[in-house]
């Protein structure tokens, strides 16, 4: 889903780690959701302070479906809201009908992978229109 970057290199994963860690703070997620929405139990959550001072992400296939559809997630919604920088951070937590009345966070824990690719689908839908 990162069209053109090859993001098994350690450079590159240092520069996700970042951005993710970033993405995280502006959505306001808490420690427990960061650590869900990577994989990663609650054991690990001295690594996110590590990823956002820059150590690289695991170079695993896991991570990088996650860090991937979750950045496309991003990109998406400052497409469809150019113009609101609110809407682009709170949407993530914001009830939806689309989805049951659940929130997108919710159908990612929910689902795991499928649910990051059931919000991909349904962004790239509405910013295909």
């Amino acid at each position: 889903m990162l069209e053109n970057v090859d993001i098994t290199t350690l450079e590159a994963r240092k520069s996700l780690a970042k951005m993710i860690m970033k993405l995280f703070s502006l959505w306001g997620l808490g420690v427990a959701d960061r650590l869900a929405l990577l994989g990663l139990g609650p054991e690990y959550q001295n690594m996110l302070v590590r990823y956002a001072m820059g150590d690289p992400l695991p170079n695993s296939q896991d991570m990088q479906d996650r860090v991937s559809r979750l950045l496309s997630i991003h990109k998406l919604l400052r497409i469809l809201y150019p113009h609101n920088r609110d809407l682009v951070y709170s949407w993530i937590k914001s009830r939806n009908k689309a989805f049951n009345n659940s929130t997108p966070l919710e159908i990612m824990f929910e689902e795991n992978l499928s649910g990051f690719d059931r919000i991909v689908d349904y962004l790239r839908f509405y910013a295909s229109m």
